[in-house]
């Protein structure tokens, strides 16, 4: 399969492009590569569909910021976007590219009523930072609408059907004409829908669809970060007028790691060693995502220095490899200590020439020594 080309230039616009800058790049190439423009061109079909596909991420401001993080990778979840037919594009973009462009300058696709997107649901699902970094599968839940099992949908009461608008013969848009100008609106009658129901289903209140509880499986790819949101293409809410369903985006939320922290691609650990094991050197066990490693520590390592495990970080959604992980070591102060423990350090502390606090003296030797 041929690797999608970038976005921003399939449309020819820079990254920090306004909306308006990619709305008209669009329109212009929506133009040009019009199937009724080009009477039997198979390339010209693609860059109209690529030119839809990058328009229909770049407009949509969590989808562009998606996108300028991760790239194609974090369109991924439910399908990147992607359109079955040129009538999927003309009945998702007719209303951007202006009311006449698909029907009435170039002819036949845009005529009758407009169908519209069904609404996009939201849902979220948890992941530790163990699944987060290896990828995992997910049950989610979410509500949406789905046709009345009563009237299959229709909306109209069993042994009834819904009868065409006689207010617009059945085509959900009104025509009014006005000197040289006409002018199209939606039908006040049967608000666009095309037909009237007489006895509405009783299940449905004659909206010919009922809430219910979807469950689905969703595939998160290795690296997601925490708020990343996967799309699920088609599992919104259905079209109010036959048009395509919306979409489910999924929110990531990642929790936080006893151990790591996380910064982008790279994780950083803090691992507490003795006074000895920085002045003499030292090999120590760290924690990887992996599993556990043997890190060597130089002699004369100082608090607070930082360590890299190159490619033991998180793993690149956008791109093949890992990020590093970082550890800092932290000398660690013991709070009791034995008397042979505090006898070997006033040594050392006379060998470095330290001043240190003299030993402690109960309350009543120094209170004695007041009075």
């Amino acid at each position: 399969m041929a690797e999608k080309r970038d976005y921003y230039e399939v449309l020819g616009v820079e990254r920090r492009a306004t909306d308006d800058q990619i709305s008209e790049a669009y329109r212009k190439l929506a133009m040009r590569y019009h199937p009724d423009r080009n009477p039997g061109n198979n390339e010209a079909v693609v860059q109209f569909k690529e030119a839809a596909e990058a328009f229909e991420v770049l407009s949509h401001p969590e989808k562009r910021a998606a996108y300028d993080r991760y790239g194609h990778a974090g369109l991924e979840g439910g399908g990147s976007p992607h359109f079955h037919d040129i009538s999927d594009i003309f009945s998702a973009f007719g209303d951007i590219l202006g009311e006449g462009f698909f029907g009435d300058i170039f002819g036949g696709h845009g005529h009758g009523a407009r169908v519209h997107h069904g609404a996009d649901v939201r849902c979220e699902v948890s992941l530790d930072l163990i699944e987060a970094a290896h990828g995992t599968s997910k049950v989610i839940r979410f509500m949406r609408h789905e046709a009345c099992s009563t009237c299959n949908g229709s909306g109209a009461k069993p042994g009834t059907r819904p009868e065409t608008c006689r207010y617009c013969g059945g085509k959900g848009r009104v025509v009014q004409s006005t000197g040289f100008f006409s002018l199209q609106s939606t039908c006040p009658s049967c608000h666009g829908r095309g037909q009237v129901i007489r006895e509405p289903c009783g299940q449905c209140r004659g909206t010919g669809f009922v809430q219910k509880k979807v469950t689905r499986k969703v595939d998160i790819p290795a690296g997601v970060d925490d708020r990343t949101r996967l799309r699920l293409q088609g599992e919104g809410e259905p079209s109010p007028d036959g048009g395509p369903p919306g979409d489910c985006y999924c929110s990531i939320r990642v929790a936080e790691h006893p151990l790591f922290q996380r910064q982008g691609q790279d994780l950083l650990c803090q691992v507490p060693i003795s006074y000895p094991q920085a002045a003499l050197g030292s090999t120590v066990e760290v924690p990887t995502l992996d599993g556990r490693e043997n890190l060597t520590i130089p002699a004369g390592s100082q608090s607070g220095e930082v360590f890299t495990l190159k490619g033991r970080g998180m793993p690149d959604p956008r791109h093949h490899g890992r990020g590093d992980l970082h550890v800092q070591v932290y000398v660690e102060v013991p709070r009791d200590l034995s008397p042979e423990h505090e006898e070997t350090l006033r040594r050392l502390a006379e060998i470095e020439n330290a001043n240190v606090t003299p030993t402690r003296k109960s309350f009543f030797e120094k209170l004695k020594e007041l009075f």
